[in-house]
């Protein structure tokens, strides 16, 4: 992670390179951001820039006070509906995961049409350790716009909390959302050039996740809902073998030369530990989440089987009916 100054600006790249087609010449994926973006915020998307303590949500000051208040509103939330019937909010939580899984869709596209040129023009450790491969200009503005989605995801506890729906994850779902939140805010303040690949795997899981939530909520028995476990935990392995790879290569390069390394990483050396700490404590909760809903003995096999047969209980979620087991479950969103 080497130590970009405070002056360090993110690289101006083109947003075509050579050796793939240009996009100028026709509608690309970026041409759609700006279309919806000058129109809120008065400049195009192409001219952002991230500046902390002037940028909304720019400070760790108001990252901690987003998160305190989230956690605040799980305490006080669950007391005020203590002693009240639960929401339908049918619709609204419909629209919400509906959203934030094509949301998901579209920023990831954004990603790929971004990191494409680099990865086939340059190769992966120049799009992972550079500055000019991972944190380019168009690509702090895509990360700053998945960092505001951490906030909008907020709105998953409290629907759950509205609609009383009992959690078996309860710290993880509580945990992670908060984690999540300023886990990104860490790495873009950090400039960590390697940001984009625990991203887009991220937004991957989520255009799944989300879709399985909406699905869920119509009322739809889903099979792979197993399966969107087993992805989040892929993508934690595979975002810690990278995350593992800069922050070993950058520090050897810095303190210990003398160690086998293959350079220096852009980025700063706080940003690179929150990132090993917080995703590695993600694996964690994740494997003992996944073993503890799903590798269970014969006496829970038998009662899927019930479930399967329709004897299972029974709960209203949205229009549809779930099983207990299957309407009541939320895993964690990162």
């Amino acid at each position: 992670m080497a130590n970009l100054s405070s002056a360090s600006k993110p690289v101006q790249m083109s947003l075509a390179a050579p050796g793939l087609p240009a996009q100028s010449s026709g509608l690309s994926v970026w041409s759609l951001l700006e279309a919806m973006w000058e129109p809120v915020v008065g400049y195009p998307a192409a001219e952002f820039e991230f500046k902390p303590r002037m940028t909304p949500l720019s400070t760790l000051n108001e990252s901690a006070m987003f998160i305190t208040l989230y956690y605040a509103m799980i305490i006080s939330g669950k007391e005020w509906m203590r002693h009240r019937k639960p929401f339908k909010l049918h619709g609204p939580f419909l629209v919400h995961n509906f959203f934030l899984s094509a949301l998901s869709a579209f920023l990831l596209a954004l990603y790929v049409e971004q990191l494409l040129p680099t990865l086939y023009n340059k190769g992966t450790y120049y799009a992972i350790c550079e500055a000019g491969g991972g944190w380019t200009k168009p690509l702090v503005t895509l990360y700053y716009l998945n960092y505001l989605t951490k906030y909008v995801e907020l709105l998953d506890t409290a629907f759950l909390i509205l609609k009383k729906k009992p959690l078996r994850s309860a710290f993880l779902h509580c945990y992670h959302h908060g984690a999540t939140a300023l886990l990104c805010y860490s790495q873009l303040v950090g400039s960590t050039a390697v940001s984009w690949v625990p991203i887009t795997l991220n937004l991957t899981v989520h255009v799944v996740m989300y879709a399985y939530y909406f699905l869920a909520a119509r009322g739809i028995r889903v099979w792979w809902k197993e399966w969107v476990t087993r992805l989040q935990i892929a993508q934690f392995v595979i975002d810690l073998g990278f995350v593992y790879f800069t922050s070993y290569t950058y520090f050897a390069n810095r303190y210990w030369p003398w160690l086998p390394n293959v350079g220096s990483c852009a980025g700063e050396e706080f940003a690179a530990l929150s990132g090993i700490a917080i995703l590695s404590s993600y694996l964690v909760l994740f494997i003992s989440f996944y073993a503890a809903t799903y590798k269970k003995g014969p006496g829970a096999r038998k009662k899927a089987a019930t479930a399967a047969a329709g004897r299972t209980p029974m709960v209203e979620n949205g229009n549809g009916k779930l099983p207990l087991d299957t309407a009541t479950t939320t895993g964690a969103s990162y």
